[in-house]
């Protein structure tokens, strides 16, 4: 049986764009994923950082749902009451 690694350096051989999406959705789930953590870990809901936001509480269950994904001012719009910010380095 293969493993996730396995498949993604499999896709990165065959198919350097579909590698590139995986990368790209996996960095999107490590940061929503991110957000939802330190939200339990506050004791907040949805709807009061929804609230804190001043954003309908379906947007945040979108994003935390991954039916959506935000641009970079609704991430970090959502992340400031959280004590979240966004740190960008190299690959």
């Amino acid at each position: 049986m293969k493993t996730w690694n396995d498949y993604k350096n499999h896709v990165k051989e065959t198919d350097s764009k579909a590698y590139m999406d995986i990368q790209e959705n996996e960095c999107l789930a490590n940061i929503i994923s991110a957000l939802i953590k330190q939200r339990n870990s506050l004791g907040i809901s949805q709807r009061e950082l929804a609230i804190m936001c001043n954003m309908p509480q379906s947007s945040i269950a979108r994003i935390e749902s991954f039916k959506t994904t935000p641009n970079i001012d609704t991430l970090l719009k959502i992340m400031k009451p959280l004590g979240l910010s966004l740190k960008v380095s190299e690959i």
